[in-house]
Formats: structure tokens, sequence, C-alpha cells
């Protein structure tokens, strides 16, 4: 049995619900796969959430790692590409930093490529009907920091990657760009069933 660890985060910039942490609890509230599932949800703080996702994944030696948060201006499910080494936070994280163009790690490599197989999960995620995309920027905040903390603290042998979540139905600001809930616990779902899938790499990078 594969062990799987799913993360999402806490609301943050004063909202009351983040869907990343929403969609995650759903899938863990009735997942039936065949896969052992330990979902968790994260602080919106640059240090704090590196620490407790080395902590999970040192206590779980999961098979992978699909962590998920809310890019809130997106009409997509977007598969994240490509952690950097680049803290700049627009906004002070729920800790209060504020990072201004600090490494994630001083001694890391400038990026860490996921080694989920995202853009054949781009593929799956479009012909279940979800509006999906590959995404070459995980932006600065910190989402992009938990890609990059967990693609330099998994093994060899794990997969790990990131999802970016559009608001949801229930929780999205007026005008907002959102998707319904149900189809947000589906996409994240999907990722779940197709992380360890063994199919070869499909083409899909951008040509521009």
């Amino acid at each position: 049995m594969a062990v799987l660890l799913l993360t999402g985060f806490e609301p943050f910039g004063g909202a009351d619900h983040n869907p990343s942490a929403d969609a995650v609890n759903a899938v863990a509230g009735d997942y039936d796969g065949p896969h052992e599932l330990i979902a968790e949800t994260l602080p919106v703080a640059f240090a704090s959430s590196a620490r407790r996702l080395r902590a999970l994944i040192a206590r779980h030696s999961p098979d992978a790692v699909i962590a998920t948060g809310l890019a809130g201006g997106s009409r997509q499910i977007a598969m994240e590409r490509i952690g950097v080494n680049l803290m700049d936070a627009r906004i002070p994280d729920n800790d209060g930093a504020q990072p201004l163009d600090a490494p994630c790690e001083p001694d890391g490599p400038a990026a860490r490529f996921a080694t989920l197989p995202v853009k054949r999960l781009v593929q799956i995620l479009s012909s279940h009907g979800l509006p999906a995309q590959l995404s070459l920027s995980a932006g600065s905040y910190v989402c992009n920091h938990v890609l990059y903390t967990a693609l330099g603290a998994v093994s060899a042998k794990t997969v790990a990657g990131f999802v970016h979540l559009p608001w949801s139905t229930s929780a999205a600001p007026a005008d907002a760009p959102h998707l319904p809930d149900e189809d947000l616990a589906r996409a994240v779902r999907v990722v779940v069933d197709h992380a360890l899938d063994a199919e070869v790499e499909v083409p899909g990078g951008s040509i521009w």
C-alpha cells in the first residue's frame, strides 16, 4: 500500500475559507482508494509551513506528496512544474513575516522541478471535463515555498508536486472567478488517483 501525503492551506488574507483545505478534506472524508491517504492543513506562513511539511515527510515517508493551494485570480486548475528558490511576499504571511527577495533555502538550487507526472495529469483532468493547465510559475508566496521545500525534503523515490486551485463557488469573493466546490474536490481526487501512474510523460511544453 502506497502512502500519499495530501495538503491544503488554512485561510489567509482575511478570507474565512481556503478552498484547498476544503477540497483536501472533502477527498479525505470519503476516500476509498487503494492507498493510505494522509490529509493535513498547512499554515500560510513561510517558516512554519516548511517545518510542518518536513516533519510530516519525515514521519510518514510518503510515496507521493501532493500539495494544494489557492490561486485566487485563476479560472483553471494549474499543475505546477517548477518551484523556485525565492520568497517575495506581496502581503505578510499569517505569522506576520513578509520576506523580500529572500531564498527559500540559502544553499539550495535556483529551482526544483515537480516529479508528479504534471503533463499527464493535465490531460487526465481535461478528459474529466475539468479546466486544467500546466503552469511554469507557482508565484513567490507560501505555495511556491511549500513546493520548493517538498521537492527538497522527499527521498529520490518519492514523487512530489503542487496543484493550484481557483476559488470555490462557496468561498469566492464577489466577482472572483470560481469553480463549483465539488469540481475542486473531484480535481484533487483525480490527482490522488493518478499521482503514481507509471505511464511515460506526454508532450506538453510551451512553444513560446
